[in-house]
């Protein structure tokens, strides 16, 4: 009877105690998804890019293209697993001609809204509800009095909102300390809930099922320095990204299963030598049946591209213990 008697006393006493580690435990892994996360949601934005020739293939010769853009992480805390960023995006072309001018340059600028829907970084699974308005600056007419778009000074604004689930994992490392990791992407895009300018109506993508995929590989750095110091300094080597988008609203004179209006496709793939930090050789070949680039929309052609990228890029470093 003592015996059964003290036992009830030290479970009593001993039960708060436990559940206030597990309490603490589940608030600790919390943290860290929480944190982790703003990481994968930096590293799974777009790379910025600047291109010599710009896209080969394009009805116009071009000197250079570029494209910046970067993520200002606004809400992005350890206590929540809703995040927030504001992201401005600017894609310019560089014509070839005698002034070399750039015309309609590309504007975007949105937020975009995150919410973790899982604790595990390494098997990650988030959604994004993002706005955007994106213009050329331009404030002329956007039809010519023949009826063509005007490319040259026309006006183009458009705003949308696209919502994604994200999901990846990371893979285990290997023997000589590299691992990949594989990212997926399925997407909506809509335009129509907002004003936009009214030559779209001659024929634009309104409404696009977007799909991303991009397998990485990341290795260990600078493994034969002298005096190196007892960690391991790890970067990410390559970007393979394929990225798929096709038009499903209605458009004039075009069907369901219009490819050539309706597709966007591009794959490109992008190396880090071992001396150079934060950017990468790109390399990119791809298909617009609709010109993203504004007042172009009326455009499609095959290209390639080739030049620098960059972006947030994983570049961490370990103790070896770790």
């Amino acid at each position: 009877m003592k015996k059964s008697l003290l036992f009830l006393v030290v479970t009593v006493l001993t039960l708060p105690v436990l559940a206030q580690n597990n309490l603490d435990s589940v608030v600790t892994k919390r943290a860290f998804a929480n944190k982790e996360y703003i990481n994968l949601y930096k590293e799974n934005s777009d790379l910025s890019y600047t291109a010599p020739a710009g896209e080969i293939g394009a009805p116009t010769k071009y000197v250079i293209n570029g494209r910046l853009t970067t993520t200002y992480m606004l809400l992005g805390t350890y206590k929540s697993p809703v995040a927030f960023s504001i992201i401005p995006d600017f894609t310019v072309r560089v014509r070839n001609e005698f002034s070399a001018g750039v015309r309609t340059p590309s504007y975007r600028l949105g937020g975009v809204l995150y919410a973790r829907l899982n604790a595990n970084p390494e098997n990650y699974k988030y959604a994004e509800l993002a706005f955007t308005h994106h213009s050329n600056g331009q404030d002329q007419a956007a039809i010519n009095p023949d009826g063509s778009v005007n490319t040259i000074s026309g006006n183009f604004n458009a705003n949308y909102l696209t919502a994604s689930y994200r999901f990846g994992h990371l893979t285990a490392f290997n023997a000589n300390g590299s691992y990949y990791s594989f990212n997926q992407r399925i997407g909506l895009q809509w335009f129509k809930f907002f004003r936009y300018e009214p030559a779209l109506d001659l024929g634009f993508g309104f409404t696009r099922v977007l799909y991303n995929f991009s397998w990485r590989k990341y290795d260990e750095v600078e493994k034969n320095a002298r005096n190196k110091p007892k960690v391991k300094t790890e970067k990410e080597t390559w970007r393979l990204n394929t990225e798929l988008s096709y038009a499903v609203n209605q458009i004039p004179s075009k069907n369901i299963v219009n490819i050539g209006k309706r597709l966007n496709a591009e794959v490109n793939f992008n190396y880090s030598l071992p001396f150079m930090n934060n950017v990468f050789l790109m390399a990119a070949v791809g298909y617009y049946g609709e010109d993203n680039y504004n007042i172009y929309f009326q455009d499609h052609y095959g290209y390639m591209r080739f030049g620098l990228s960059s972006g947030f890029l994983r570049n961490r470093s370990r103790h070896y213990d770790n």
